[in-house]
């Protein structure tokens, strides 16, 4: 008898690990675009605070131009206005009547300039008002966009774990063994100044372990990682590989100094430090931790020299 199907082949280590690599990368992209809409989150909800603060004081601007108006209208009728028309009516003097009738004509020309003056100041309260829904507006799509990129953090890690689970522990270790590898640590790394104290401090975090979106003490992802090193020595990165791509000076692959941050992969989702000799010190994925690992062992976008 021809057997119409065959039982499906047990995946081998290497095949698990393959897969364990993609869920992290999609996890890390979807990480590094959520440290990249926090960095954007922090700057537009700043701006909505300076739009609320300017939108409050054109509010006030607009009601005291408003009560201008009020206040002259009520004049009109109740003050001024109607004793200049009794004394007009009455007069028998032709000077005096044209006199009356000119202060009459000058104070309703002062009364529209007013009521002008409060039609420019409510159109910019309008305008106000509208740039603080467009930035609110904005604000909620990125919150939910934040939102969505951390299911599928959690939803690639969970299938990760998954996979990882299903292995024999045996199986499992010669896995997680593999993907540290054996860290090849310099004696020596030639730096000096702000460098060699970021340098100093990425290499104290060595074996510790990768968690998406931490930043230290205990656990770190590639850009806070990168960000804390360097802001040991007093520069200040933002929480994003692909912001931290333009917080510095762009150099060539040839001119990489200790120090010096690269990038990987397009669009740039992963960040590590140079320590010389063709190698990086990285918060590399949640199976390996902070490592040192080759230069090239990912696809290579760029360099930043920061500082």
């Amino acid at each position: 008898m021809i057997p119409t199907g065959s039982a499906q082949a047990k995946p081998t280590v290497q095949d698990v690990q393959h897969r364990v690599d993609r869920l992290y990368r999609a996890a890390e992209q979807a990480s590094e675009r959520y440290n990249q809409i926090h960095v954007q989150l922090t700057q537009m909800r700043g701006d909505v605070s300076a739009l609320r603060a300017d939108q409050a004081r054109q509010q006030k601007q607009t009601e005291q131009a408003r009560q201008v108006v009020a206040n002259s209208i009520v004049r009109q009728y109740e003050g001024d206005s109607l004793s200049a028309v009794g004394q007009a009516v009455v007069s028998s003097n032709p000077k005096a009547f044209v006199s009356q009738l000119t202060t009459m004509s000058a104070f309703n020309s002062m009364q529209a300039g007013q009521y002008s003056s409060y039609l420019t100041q409510a159109k910019a309260l309008s305008l106000r008002q509208q740039a603080t829904r467009t930035q609110l507006a904005k604000v909620a799509q990125l919150e939910q966009q934040a939102a969505q990129d951390k299911a599928t953090i959690d939803k690639n890690l969970a299938s990760a774990k998954s996979l990882l689970g299903k292995l024999k522990a045996a199986e499992q270790q010669r896995l997680l063994d593999a993907s540290r590898g054996t860290p090849r640590i310099p004696a020596n790394i030639p730096a000096s100044g702000r460098a060699a104290i970021a340098i100093h401090y990425a290499m104290a975090q060595i074996g510790k372990a990768y968690v998406y979106g931490a930043s230290g003490p205990s656990a770190y992802d590639c850009s806070g990682l990168t960000m804390r090193a360097w802001g040991a020595a007093g520069v200040g990165l933002a929480h994003s590989s692909s912001a931290q791509f333009g917080e510095g000076t762009h150099i060539s692959a040839s001119q990489l100094q200790p120090g010096d941050l690269v990038f990987y992969y397009h669009p740039i989702s992963h960040v590590g430090m140079y320590i010389g000799n063709g190698m990086i010190v990285n918060a590399e994925n949640p199976s390996a931790g902070i490592r040192v690992t080759g230069l090239y062992s990912m696809p290579y976008a760029g360099a930043v020299r920061p500082g």
